[in-house]
């Protein structure tokens, strides 16, 4: 047994070592006192969190506009003087909604750029969602910074302006708002903006340039936040994934750069009716105010010019620590690696340590172990969706006991690889082994410098690797200690990737998370080709990662507070008269089919005209409903005449009912020039052809019931073909359909049009009901008025 003990040793030194970067990734011991006025306080942050999120207060709520006026008078409270902005923004994603932003300036002694700290208070739409983590933390964070900063009367020059933005969720819109029409925009150097994308975990530092981060890197680095946690490739996967921000308008349309600050974990809750103080983290609400206490006592007296720069660092952060350099060093860095690889290997061989016979067999266990690690992980998460079909029903793709498939199947990369190792590497030849790993390694790296430079850090675990071979070269044995050491920095670099892809690309990505496990185990090959008995270390990992496995199975049902979401949507056809029950589910419950049936029948009733959506999810099933009567809108054509070859149209949508949304599509042959509606263009829009991505026009989302006006031309010979869909989001709460309530462990579905009732029909001039006054009729003038229009439209 002796000979086992330094295994042992190095199997708890690496658990020690992984159990000290999860520690000090972010606080983990939150007080429950309200501690002294000059600091940061989650408790007080926290009831900040719980008046915002006593409901769901999505744009157009009635509780929408309470947040908005509690968040006025907690400013006013801090003896800040407010102001609100208000107005309509198509965004390029063909949303339109009037915005409220709420606006607080903090005046600094001389101020040449403002430093902007940004969240926003609306809620999701849909789901429920009280937006306690999204972002109604990201919120407290700020009024509970800001009251600690006052409170300290902390010295500073610039100014602070303070903006709650609106309409986040439903396309950036209140963001575009500020940065394209408030006067405050212009002057803004920096902007600090506060997110969340789950409910716990730490917070990620993610950066919004348009060109160099250098700047960036260099005063975030001269503001030691306490516990920093990010990496320049977070952000290069960043700003290839369709997930924007706040902050992204202020980039693109005002070419202000800044910084963000958001928590992904658990992001099961994201958007949903779990996203509720009792789900957020105390520790991860403490990591958002570590933040930015620091970075508000720096930037408040910073020149904020200096965070302009055009060239690029590579960044990551260790415990405490955060690092960084140009990335001009990235591809020499490679070379040198490469350099250095080949004199060490060719040293070795002239004093025959190395064997080119025994490196060639090198390559058996480390492709061996690679392969089938990546095809077992990849095939057996297809085989885990089959066994378990309700995985399916969680849009983001995270399911509620992901956390234990994750150590299931690294534990499990980590069995086949020593099992590999152990069939085909003896001890005696791990380092003539290790050789082709270094050297894939290497060329990776290589390949990263020219696709992903974010990427650039990781060579210098690989550098700590040369070091171990180097030494092995030099003095032809293997220390032990130096090489537990070494293995450190891969730890802290690489292995937290390791739970990182899955969390926030969601668990289809599993198989990268073990690919990249055996990668990370070849790196310290000079740790685990020690084992004296890897056999029995490969069963003991199998064994564990089948602890996980029926962990995993034990938590895979629903429950309060793990609800499986459903959908459920009142679509009424005013054309033809008909009426659907339909849903986004694949896998119904009892609750969908008591509307659609034991058996419905597949979705046919929106395949013309899809409903945009995050995932673009589509209807699956559909039933038959009853008919109820439901005040259709008014559609008037208020402009209809044509002017040489162009048709000029100008129409009004207006209620006759509590609406929440109106989605608008066209023919996608119908080309539209000059679009406006209510009275704005869209954001995106270049020159006078109105862009969009198939049949949608936009999404209106309706705000005390004011109507849509449209104002656009189409070629005179265009045949007019539009379709209007009307939303309201009282399906659960309207008296005409007595819907049945949900059970605890059930919730709406998020990212999709829910719990709604939808009337779809032609947008089209009214039929030539009347052409004159009815003798001795009375008539309403504003009926009067619209029996004009339509009659002129006709004429």
């Amino acid at each position: 047994m002796k000979k086992d003990y330094s295994s042992i040793f190095a199997s708890l030194f690496i658990l020690v070592i992984l159990g000290l970067i999860y520690f000090t990734m972010m606080p983990h011991w939150t007080s429950d006192d309200e501690g002294p006025l000059s600091e940061f306080s989650t408790k007080r942050a926290l009831k900040q969190v719980e008046a915002i999120s006593k409901q769901p207060h999505y744009v157009g709520s009635e509780n929408h506009e309470i947040v908005a006026n509690y968040l006025l008078k907690e400013l006013n409270k801090l003896g800040l003087e407010t102001s609100i902005q208000e107005g309509y923004t198509l965004s390029d994603w063909e949303n339109l909604v009037k915005s409220k932003n709420i606006l607080a300036r903090i005046k600094g002694t001389n101020s040449s750029k403002a430093l902007l700290l940004l969240s926003h208070y609306d809620s999701a739409p849909h789901s429920y969602s009280p937006g306690a983590s999204d972002a109604g933390s990201g919120v407290a964070t700020i009024l509970e910074s800001v009251r600690a900063f006052l409170y300290t009367k902390t010295p500073h020059k610039n100014d602070i302006i303070i903006l709650f933005s609106d309409a986040e969720e439903l396309g950036l819109n209140g963001a575009a708002l500020f940065v394209t029409q408030h006067q405050w925009a212009k002057e803004v150097g920096l902007v600090l903006n506060f997110e969340a994308r789950g409910s716990s975990g730490p917070s990620y530092m993610l950066m919004e340039t348009n060109k160099g981060n250098a700047g960036l890197v260099k005063e975030f680095a001269a503001a030691n936040a306490t516990f920093p946690v990010s990496n320049s490739l977070m952000y290069s996967i960043y700003k290839m994934l369709p997930n924007d921000t706040d902050l992204t308008v202020f980039r693109e349309q005002g070419n202000i750069q800044g910084y963000n600050f958001a928590f992904i974990d658990d992001h099961f809750n994201y958007h949903t009716a779990q996203d509720d103080i009792n789900h957020l983290s105390k520790n991860t609400l403490t990591h958002q105010g570590s933040y930015l206490i620091p970075l508000l006592n720096y930037f408040s007296n910073a020149d904020l010019k200096t965070t302009q720069a055009s060239e690029d660092y590579v960044y990551f952060t260790i415990p405490y620590t955060f690092i960084s350099y140009p990335f001009s060093w990235i591809l020499p860095m490679v070379i040198v690696a490469l350099a250095l690889f080949i004199f060490l290997l060719f040293l070795g061989k002239a004093k025959r340590i190395l064997s080119f016979r025994e490196i060639g067999k090198g390559f058996i266990p480390f492709l061996g172990s690679l392969t089938v690690t990546g095809l077992i992980t990849f095939l057996g998460w297809k085989a885990l969706l089959k066994v378990y079909p309700q995985y399916n029903d969680l849009l983001n793709g995270f399911t509620y006991n992901g956390h234990a498939y994750i150590p299931a199947f690294v534990l499990l990369a980590l069995a086949i690889s020593l099992a590999f190792y152990q069939r085909f590497s003896a001890k005696k030849v791990t380092m003539n082994h290790y050789v082709v790993p270094l050297f894939l390694w290497i060329v990776i790296n290589g390949i990263l410098a020219f696709v992903l430079r974010g990427a650039g850090f990781l060579i210098i675990p690989v550098y700590f690797g040369l070091f171990i071979f180097g030494v092995f070269i030099v003095t032809q044995r293997s220390n032990k200690t130096l090489n537990l050491v070494c293995s450190i920095p891969a730890l802290i670099i690489i292995a937290p990737f390791i739970q990182m892809f899955p969390i926030g690309l969601g668990l289809k990505v599993l198989f990268g998370s073990a690919i990249l496990t055996v990668l990370t185990f070849s790196l310290l090959l000079p740790v685990f080709g020690a084992f004296a008995k890897k056999g029995i270390w490969s069963f003991v990992f199998f064994i564990l990662a089948i602890g996980f496995f029926a962990k995993a199975h034990s938590e895979s049902g629903y429950e309060f507070g793990k609800a499986k979401s459903n959908s459920l949507l009142y679509i009424f056809n005013a054309d033809t008269n008909q009426a659907n029950w339909v849903t986004y589910d694949t896998n119904l419950d009892s609750w969908t089919k008591g509307y659609l049936g034991e058996n419905p029948k597949e979705a046919t009733a929106m395949e013309d005209t899809p409903l945009p959506s995050k995932y673009n999810s589509k209807f699956t099933y559909q039933a038959d409903a009853p008919i109820k009567v439901l005040e259709k809108p008014t559609i008037a054509f208020l402009e209809d005449r044509i002017v040489g070859n162009q048709r000029y149209l100008k129409i009004k949508i207006s209620p006759n009912r509590n609406v929440n949304r109106y989605d608008i599509f066209a023919n996608e042959k119908m080309t539209i020039n000059n679009f406006r509606a209510n009275g704005v263009t869209s954001l995106g829009q270049k020159g006078s052809k109105y862009e969009r991505n198939g049949k949608k026009i936009l999404s209106y989302y309706v705000v005390d019931n004011m109507p849509l006006e449209m104002q656009f031309s189409v070629n005179a010979a265009t045949i007019l073909d539009m379709e209007l869909m009307e939303s309201s989001f009282d399906l659960m709460t309207n008296p005409l359909f007595g819907m049945a309530k949900r059970e605890n462990w059930m919730m709406p579905t998020p990212f999709v049009l829910n719990d709604a009732v939808i009337i779809k029909q032609k947008i089209k001039p009214s039929p030539k009901l009347v052409t004159k006054p009815l003798d001795n009729a009375i008539i309403d003038p504003a009926v009067k008025d619209s029996l004009t229009v339509v009659k002129d439209s006709l004429m």
